[in-house]
């Protein structure tokens, strides 16, 4: 009997630990907060710093300190911590924020818990019958722990699946501390990122469970970038990562200070498996008091028409929004009707995107609970071209490698060889390479032209990205072109980390008339830069189409 009962005690000290209650609510015991969400998920928070310390979802522990039991010779089961990294879950590296919370919200269905720290406070909710740990971020000032972005730091064991791209286990690094060599393929956590306007959902599996990073509706408002910045949602290291970034410098084209304010609301959401919906009911927070919340009652809505895009694009088209404090997009449908998200009261810089190149700009002032119309058009100046490389539209979409850069380094053994290149006008795009490096070599266009064709011409040189200074300069026949100045660009590695997403940039190269001939002509593209490199790391640009006219 006596045996039993001690047992039975352990046993269920074990399920303490792990955090398992009958219903929903919160206990503490000394520094730590233990919440059940009566959805089969418990999640602890130590209140002296802001970590979550433990997520146990239908039985299984996910948080990065699991514990088991085992049986030894002399004692029936003992609890063992198994340490699965050394950090918990929390904003980057942790905030050493103090906490609180609180039952409250509508029937007292909410646990709201208040972390606080030097210019930042973290925001854990609970909802009754929910598998999810809401969360939402304010902030002052750029914290201490620089990129602002949380960090979901989870049991590989328990969840094993994410991107293979940003599957990084075993590696060896080759680029900086972020690119990895495993077996033979070239891996990144910048390689699991996609565009914020894709970017709602975001997650990791296992047998029976998935974890996911929800940011619906208006949870990129505090971020920055724009609708096709992209930044980091997973690595699988020794611990299973899940990324939420609000403000990082990685590639970032918005020439602003990083946004303050609320960040969010966005969840970490636990399933059997399946990913849940982006639209995920975020009104509860309005009954939380919580700073920096704008209420729907106190945002407005733009809607209209965009017109005078390509036909071909019209389910490409997207209208962004943006100010210093605020950051929201839309997509058009076919006809070029939008609506945009709920925003908070201002003056906005409204854009319309032919898929990323911005093609129209105007101002749009928004106001608290009332809809606003707002039509816009295509402005971009029509061409008559003799031949074109490529579709003018801010991405290199079509080119060599550009189907594999986003998940791959340029020196992956499945890209194709980067160059010199040299293109003939006519043949496949896909032959054309989508980037140029200076230690890499040029590109070499051969085209012909008829004696109507010649005399003085415009070359169009249309760019994503630049890296280390580089910018095209041309020689067309014996005629060398101008040096374009220095390009503005983002201050980082772009093309090695998956990304084409840069500050667009046409350069125009006025051909003087006598230098292209009846029959046939060649312009060689080379890259120059008063940096140097070695490789993939020289100079570099970017390219979305070349023509002629």
């Amino acid at each position: 009997m006596m045996k039993w009962f001690a047992l039975t005690a352990l046993v269920q000290a074990s399920f303490f630990i792990t955090g398992a209650f009958a219903a929903f609510g919160l206990t503490e015991s000394g520094n730590t907060y233990t919440v059940d969400t009566n959805a089969g998920l418990v999640f602890k928070v130590d209140k002296t710093n802001g970590d979550i310390t433990s997520m146990v979802f239908n039985g299984k522990e996910v948080g990065v300190h699991c514990f088991s039991l085992y049986k030894t010779e002399t004692t029936v089961f003992v609890i063992k911590a198994q340490d699965q990294g050394g950090k918990h879950s929390q904003i980057a590296s942790g905030i050493g924020a103090s906490c609180s919370w609180v039952r409250t919200g509508h029937d007292n269905n909410y646990i709201k818990i208040t972390c606080s720290a030097s210019g930042i406070i973290q925001y854990y909710v609970a909802q009754y019958n929910t598998p999810s740990i809401h969360m939402a971020t304010y902030t002052t000032a750029e914290p201490s722990v620089g990129e602002l972005r949380f960090i979901a730091r989870l049991a590989r064991s328990t969840v094993p699946n994410g991107p293979t791209a940003a599957d990084i286990n075993g590696g060896t690094a080759i680029e900086g501390s972020d690119v990895f060599m495993v077996n033979g393929q070239t891996r990144s956590k910048f390689y699991s990122s996609r565009q914020f306007i894709d970017d709602a959902v975001k997650g990791v599996t296992g047998s029976g469970i998935g974890i996911y990073m929800v940011v619906p509706g208006t949870g990129f408002e505090g971020s920055s970038g724009g609708p096709f910045f992209r930044d980091i949602d997973n690595q699988g290291g020794s611990v299973q990562e899940l990324y939420f970034y609000m403000n990082s410098g990685h590639t970032q084209t918005e020439g602003q200070p990083n946004r303050m304010g609320l960040h969010g609301p966005y969840a970490l959401t636990f399933t059997t498996g399946s990913a849940p919906s982006a639209d995920l009911d975020t009104s509860f927070w309005e009954g939380l008091d919580v700073t920096g919340l704008v209420p729907k009652a106190s945002r407005g809505v733009v809607s209209g028409h965009a017109t005078g895009f390509p036909s071909a694009y019209a389910n490409y088209m997207s209208v962004g929004f943006s100010n210093s404090q605020a950051q929201y997009w839309a997509r058009t449908d076919s006809s070029g009707a939008f609506t945009s998200p709920r925003m908070k009261p201002g003056t906005y810089t409204m854009t319309l995107y032919k898929m990323e190149l911005a093609v129209a700009s105007q101002s749009v002032t928004v106001t608290a609970n009332v809809g606003t119309s707002a039509n816009i058009a295509d402005a971009e100046p029509s061409r008559s071209v003799i031949w074109q490389i490529g579709e003018y539209d801010g991405t290199p979409r079509g080119f060599l490698n550009a189907d594999k850069i986003e998940t791959m380094h340029p020196s992956d053994s499945r890209m194709s060889n980067w160059g010199p290149v040299t293109y003939t006008v006519g043949n496949a795009v896909s032959s054309f390479p989508m980037a140029i490096f200076k230690a890499v070599g040029p590109v070499t266009i051969k085209f012909t032209l008829s004696s109507s064709q010649i005399g003085a011409r415009t070359l169009e040189i249309a760019t994503t990205l630049a890296f280390a200074g580089g910018r095209p300069q041309v020689q067309v026949n014996g005629w060398t072109g101008p040096a374009p100045s220095p390009p503005s660009q983002p201050d980082s590695r772009g093309v090695t980390r998956g990304t084409w997403r840069g500050n667009n940039i046409l350069y125009t190269v006025n051909i003087p008339s006598g230098t292209l001939v009846a029959g046939s002509n060649t312009i060689v593209i080379n890259v120059i830069s008063g940096s140097s490199g070695d490789g993939f790391l020289s100079p570099n640009v970017v390219l979305d189409s070349v023509r002629l006219y």
